[in-house]
């Protein structure tokens, strides 16, 4: 699988040399920006100046606080982020529980996942056309705390085991919950250098520039839930029998496939009604000459009464050929 580098910085890490940063081959390089209502972090202009400058792929985060007003954080982050955001940007959720729950606190999973919710939808609008992510735990995955389709950002240290780009980019993609993350944070203690938390995304460098151009769909894996749906829905416009009605802008079946699929099908459902018709008027024929064998009735009685058998037989086994043919 494609991978790429990147890192993430904060207030506890001074002024980074972007440029030897790039040339080791991080493509990507993350922010904080503000905290909860109005905290804001105060290296936050001079890292994203120095990642831009770099020409790295420029993102800042947001640490929520779930239990306070996300429109009031999503206006905190967002007048944090405007004098930078512009295209190719992505903005993150930093969505984790302060070891004694203080920002969750008084919080349901429900209730945080509309919080999430909420902050999401006030940064997209902000920001439009521009990526908008979240980074979380398994925990807060399984919990539920997270709306599905969202690019995620997930944080899991194997410990000095992964603490190299060279031994991540070995590892499978980690899947906390079922869900694939964009990005993997593996180590805040990398084995060189100072205390920087290093990641790597399932995405070329090619690919990640495009997807944060907006001009690449999201890679965003879905819940085996949210497939089966997806699958369930499909299933039922290809196959459903009853009221196909031609598309107004395809008359031709040929320039459709759906139509030209519901087609097929309703020749084939019509061609088995026919065949079952005609295993009951035979099973029937074969019923009503057991009752006349040895009765001594005539032949020319016999016929008769066999052909009503297989006529009442295919009358009440009927077969609709109404709606769309495939020829």
């Amino acid at each position: 699988m494609a991978t790429c580098r990147g890192l993430d910085v904060s207030v506890y890490q001074a002024t980074q040399d972007w440029t030897t940063w790039k040339t080791k081959g991080a493509v990507f390089a993350f922010a904080k920006a503000s905290e909860g209502q109005t905290s804001r972090d105060s290296r936050f202009t001079t890292h994203i100046t120095g990642i831009k400058t770099a020409g790295l792929i420029p993102g800042a985060y947001h640490f929520a606080w779930p239990n306070q007003d996300p429109a009031r954080e999503a206006a905190n982050y967002i007048a944090a982020v405007k004098p930078y955001a512009g295209a190719g940007f992505c903005h993150w959720l930093d969505l984790e529980r302060y070891s004694d729950g203080r920002n969750y606190r008084g919080r349901t999973a429900k209730q945080i996942n509309e919080w999430v919710t909420t902050w999401l939808a006030a940064v997209r609008t902000a920001f439009p056309g521009q990526r908008v992510g979240v980074y979380t735990s398994a925990d807060d995955i399984a919990a539920g705390h997270v709306p599905a389709g969202v690019p995620l950002w997930y944080p899991a240290y194997p410990g000095s085991a992964v603490d190299t780009y060279p031994e991540a980019e070995a590892r499978a993609q980690p899947k906390p919950a079922g869900r694939a993350p964009m990005i993997w944070q593996f180590t805040s203690t990398p084995a060189s250098g100072p205390r920087t938390d290093l990641n790597i995304c399932y995405l070329s460098a090619a690919d990640l520039r495009a997807w944060a151009a907006g001009t690449e769909e999201d890679d965003v894996a879905l819940t085996t839930d949210e497939i089966n749906k997806i699958a369930e829905a499909s299933a039922k416009k290809v196959l459903t029998l009853d009221a196909i009605a031609a598309p107004a802008d395809a008359p031709d079946i040929k320039t459709n496939a759906t139509w030209q699929l519901q087609s097929y099908i309703k020749d084939i459902d019509a061609r088995v009604r026919a065949i079952q018709a005609q295993e009951a008027g035979q099973s029937a024929a074969i019923a009503a000459l057991a009752k006349l064998v040895g009765s001594g009735v005539d032949t020319a009685q016999v016929v008769a009464t066999v052909q009503t058998a297989i006529a009442d037989a295919v009358v009440h086994v009927s077969v609709d050929v109404t709606g769309p043919s495939a020829t």
